[in-house]
C-alpha cells in the first residue's frame, strides 16, 4: 500500500480494542480530532476473546471504584451509543470450598461495602436460591448482583463504530513502527503508511504496549499469557449469573450457550520480555503458579532472532503480530467441560461450539496501569487491564478523555500511575478474591 501523507490530530490511539475504541469515542464525543490506528482488525485481539464479564467483585480495593465508575457506563451504553451489546445485568457469584475462602471473601466483601459496592457474603443454602443447578461441597461465596455481562465483540465494534459516527479517524491494518519525540514532548506517531502529528498518544495496546513503550523511551514492565475459552452450543437456561469456581467459570449468554474457561489456568510462554522486571513479577508468579503452564519452545528461538540488528522486525517489529490466531489448549477446553458438569450435574451433554484463545497483558501487581508517562510528555498508557479490560474498558476510555481534555478525572486514578512501579507503591493484590 503507498504511502500516505502526513496529517495531524489532537490525540492518536493505539490498539482499537475495547480500551482504545473508548477512549477515542469518549474523546471524539467532546469533538477532539481522534485517529484510532490498529494493526489488524478492530476487536482482532483480546477484546473479542473475553470472557464478556462486567464484574466489580474480585478486585483489590484501589481498582474498586473503576470498576463501580466503568460498571455504571455499561449499563447504559447500549442507550448511549444506538447498539445492543447483550447486556445482562443478573449479579456475579464466587463460590467459596473452604473455610479459610470464606473468611477471605468476608475480609474482602467488606472493604468492597465500605468503597460502595453492593456485594455480600451468603451461605451454601443460599447459593442454592440464586442457582437451583449448582451442585458441590461449597460453603457459600460472594455475591455481587450488579455486575453484569456483554458480548466483547459486539461491544468493541459498538463503541468503534460511535467513535467514527463522531468523527473519529479509523485506520485498520496500520502498524506503529516508531515515535518523533522532541525536548521530551511526543510529536508524531510513525507508521507503515506514513506519520501522524498529534499533541498527545494513548497506548491501549494491551499485549503490545510494553514494547511501544520501549520504542518511546518508556519502561514498562508487563507480563501476558494466554487463557483459553469455550463457547458450547445452545443448552438449557441454568442462570444469568456469571459463577467462578476453582476449576471452571461460565456465563450464560441470552441464546442459551455457555461461554466456560477452566477456572483460571492459563499458558505462559518464555520470550525476552521473560527476563526484563524477573523480581516485579515473582511474587505474583508464585501465587499463580498452579494454574500456569510454562513453555520453552521454538517460539523463543524465533522472538531471539527478532532482536538482532538485521531482523525485519527491527524495521516492521509488528508485521508478525497481525491477525494472530492464538492455539487454544486443549486440555483446559477438556478440562472445562468436565468440571461444568460436576458443577452442574443435571444439565446435558454439551457440544462445542468453537474455541479460542486470547493474549492477556499483565502488571506486576494485576492492577491497570492509566495516565501519562513521567518520561515523555503527552504519551500516556491505558493498558495492562491483566484479564479486566473488558470490564473496565468504558471506564478507563471516558477518564482519559477526561486527563488528556481537562487535565483530571473524575475518579483518582493516581494508583493505576505507570510511575508506581519505580516508586515502589504497587497494590496489594493478595487482597483479591
Amino acid at each position: 500500500m503507498a504511502k500516505s501523507a502526513k496529517s495531524k490530530v489532537d490525540v492518536v490511539v493505539i490498539g482499537a480494542g475495547i480500551v482504545g475504541c473508548s477512549t477515542a469515542y469518549y474523546l471524539s464525543k467532546r469533538g477532539a480530532k481522534v485517529a484510532l490506528i490498529e494493526k489488524g482488525e478492530v476487536a482482532g485481539e483480546q477484546s473479542s476473546r473475553a470472557w464478556g464479564w462486567v464484574r466489580q467483585q474480585g478486585r483489590n480495593p484501589r481498582e474498586i471504584p473503576l470498576s463501580i465508575f466503568s460498571k455504571g457506563l455499561w449499563s447504559e451504553l447500549s442507550n448511549e451509543i444506538n447498539a445492543d451489546v447483550e447486556w445482562i445485568e443478573d449479579g456475579s457469584l464466587k463460590l467459596a470450598y473452604t473455610e479459610e475462602e470464606m473468611a477471605h471473601f468476608e475480609s474482602w466483601a467488606k472493604e468492597a461495602r465500605d468503597l460502595g459496592l453492593d456485594t455480600r457474603v451468603i451461605s451454601a443454602s443460599e447459593v442454592k436460591e440464586l442457582v437451583p443447578a449448582l451442585e458441590g461441597p461449597f460453603l457459600g461465596g460472594v455475591y455481587t448482583p450488579s455486575d453484569g455481562q456483554a458480548e466483547p465483540r459486539k461491544g468493541t465494534e459498538a463503541m468503534a463504530r460511535a467513535a467514527e459516527e463522531n468523527g473519529a479517524e479509523l485506520y485498520s491494518h496500520r502498524s506503529v513502527e516508531g515515535f518523533r519525540v522532541e525536548g521530551g514532548v511526543i510529536k508524531e506517531v510513525l507508521t507503515d503508511q506514513g506519520g501522524i502529528e498529534a499533541d498527545s498518544v494513548v497506548c491501549a495496546a494491551g499485549a503490545w504496549s510494553s514494547q511501544l513503550g520501549r520504542m518511546v523511551g518508556v519502561h514498562l514492565p508487563q507480563r501476558v499469557v494466554k487463557g483459553t475459552v469455550v463457547c458450547t452450543e445452545p443448552s438449557e437456561i441454568v442462570s444469568h449469573i456469571t459463577v467462578m469456581s476453582p476449576d471452571v467459570t461460565f456465563r450464560q449468554k441470552r441464546d442459551g450457550t455457555f461461554y466456560l474457561s477452566n477456572g483460571l489456568r492459563s499458558d505462559y510462554y518464555v520470550n525476552r520480555e521473560s527476563f526484563r522486571d524477573l523480581g516485579l513479577f515473582l511474587r505474583n508468579y508464585l501465587r499463580f503458579r498452579r494454574n500456569m503452564k510454562v513453555h520453552i519452545d521454538g517460539e523463543l528461538v524465533k522472538d531471539l532472532m527478532r532482536g538482532l540488528p538485521w531482523s525485519s522486525a527491527q524495521r516492521h517489529p509488528f508485521a508478525h503480530t497481525v491477525d494472530i490466531e492464538p492455539e487454544p489448549n486443549s486440555q483446559h477446553v477438556r478440562g472445562a467441560l468436565r468440571s461444568l458438569k460436576n458443577l452442574i450435574p443435571s444439565i446435558g451433554k454439551l457440544g462445542i461450539k468453537r474455541t479460542w484463545a486470547g493474549m492477556i497483558d499483565a502488571s506486576p501487581d494485576a492492577t491497570p496501569v492509566i495516565g501519562e508517562a513521567p518520561e515523555v510528555k503527552g504519551f500516556y498508557f491505558a493498558t495492562c487491564f491483566s484479564g479486566h479490560g473488558f470490564a473496565l474498558g468504558p471506564g478507563a476510555g471516558l477518564l482519559m478523555s477526561e486527563l488528556i481534555l481537562d487535565g483530571k478525572t473524575s475518579i483518582d486514578i493516581r494508583p493505576f500511575r505507570p510511575s508506581r512501579f519505580r516508586d515502589g507503591d504497587m497494590a496489594d493484590w493478595t487482597k483479591t478474591i
